[in-house]
């Protein structure tokens, strides 16, 4: 099925095997964000390394490849319409967005090229390449041993994240990396790392050129229906005290006390109406995954609604902040703890 045929009214096209959708980045939004993105690799001196892009279910670089996947839904704006009315959190938003992944993977991609891991200094500055890879990681918020790139202190998750996310802050156009952080002398140490190494290599040609692609749109054979079912939200237990938390944001349905007093408007409509700039902030600044948060959101809607919970239409402002100040201390318990109340 050509992509022309997307409409957000007919959704015949969620029942087709992903790989008769017929996505490809030529002719899409892509092609000139990943053109410029090129651009930046020339400026940058980065020319010996070149990575392939392709289509893929998620962003990523398999270890031992050049070949850098994005994800589907981002060539055609109906299905990053869909993907955000099934998952509600989007990597790569927007162009700027987009060019963000791109450094972070592109990290990725120079380390196994040049197999930097190997090397003892990298395994110093960064740890070793081989330890566990762990999901559900508890990032130390403003660490001064780590930069900030991607949100989620994502450079916090493993070393491999750690050099990628170095690499892409060393690379982004008009950081200045040195002044930004001059105070923080871990890390530093990894940027001067980063752009001593990367000098070293500008003329030397990566023993690593392997363009394997992982999961490439065209392999696909399942369908987008089935590929968000896989994408279900998990299992998670939430404790009876969300609903006094609740209670001391939110009021009773009742009736006003005076016939003067503003509107009340629904606390489960605020809720779903907050969800999708908490799934990213949350995460930018707590590390809980988007995942997590969107079905902390969705219990709170649902609990707010069976008790009848409003708020004063002229308080939504301080309702949102005490609102979202609740969601940002569950999510932190639940990053340290494993529980959003221990």
């Amino acid at each position: 099925m050509p992509t022309e045929s997307f409409t957000r009214t007919d959704r015949k096209w969620a029942a087709v095997p992903i790989k008769e959708l017929g996505l490809t980045i030529q002719g899409t939004p892509l092609e000139p964000v990943l053109a410029e993105f090129v651009g930046e690799l020339e400026r940058a001196g980065v020319t010996r390394v070149r990575p392939v892009f392709h289509l893929s279910t998620e962003w990523g670089v398999v270890g031992g490849t050049v070949a850098i996947g994005i994800p589907f839904y981002l060539a055609h704006p109906e299905l990053t319409h869909f993907h955000a009315e099934r998952v509600g959190f989007i990597e790569g938003y927007s162009r700027a967005d987009i060019l963000r992944y791109l450094r972070h993977e592109m990290g990725h991609v120079v380390n196994y090229a040049y197999l930097l891991h190997e090397q003892d200094e990298w395994a110093r500055l960064f740890g070793r390449y081989d330890q566990p890879y762990v999901e559900d990681y508890k990032p130390s918020p403003f660490s001064r041993r780590f930069v900030q790139h991607l949100p989620g202190w994502y450079a916090q998750k493993h070393p491999d994240e750690d050099w990628a996310e170095t690499f892409a802050v060393w690379m982004t156009p008009g950081r200045d990396w040195r002044a930004e952080y001059a105070d923080w002398p871990g890390a530093l140490a990894k940027l001067e790392y980063c752009d001593q190494t990367m000098k070293a290599l500008r003329d030397v040609d990566p023993p690593v050129n392997d363009a394997e692609l992982d999961e490439d749109v065209a392999d696909l054979a399942y369908t987008l229906d089935d590929y968000y079912k896989g994408l279900a939200d998990g299992a998670y237990e939430f404790p009876r005290r969300l609903d006094w938390m609740l209670k001391s944001i939110f009021e009773d349905e009742g009736r006003p006390e005076s016939h003067a007093a503003p509107p009340r408007r629904p606390a489960s409509a605020l809720i779903r109406q907050l969800e999708p700039e908490l799934l990213a902030q949350v995460f930018r600044w707590t590390g809980h995954f988007p995942e997590g948060t969107r079905l902390l959101l969705r219990h709170l809607a649902e609990r707010a609604e069976a008790l009848h919970q409003v708020y004063p239409e002229d308080r939504e402002p301080q309702v949102t902040v005490a609102l979202t100040t609740l969601v940002s201390a569950l999510a932190m318990n639940h990053v340290h703890h494993g529980s959003y109340i221990p």
